[in-house]
C-alpha cells in the first residue's frame, strides 16, 4: 500500500510537470512522498 501511494504521487507530479496542472499542489505532494520514502528507509534500517 505504501509503495502504491508513492507511485501515485510521483505519477501526479509527472503529469503536473507535463500539463502544468496545479503545480504548487503537486510539488507539495512530491515533497511529502520523498519524506515518507526517507522515513520508511530509516525505520527499516533501525529495525535491523
Amino acid at each position: 500500500m505504501f509503495w502504491t501511494i508513492i507511485g501515485l504521487l510521483i505519477l501526479l507530479w509527472v503529469l503536473g510537470l507535463v500539463f502544468k496542472i496545479a503545480a504548487g499542489f503537486v510539488n507539495i505532494l512530491l515533497i511529502i512522498a520523498v519524506i515518507l520514502i526517507v522515513y520508511k528507509v530509516i525505520k527499516g534500517r533501525t529495525r535491523g
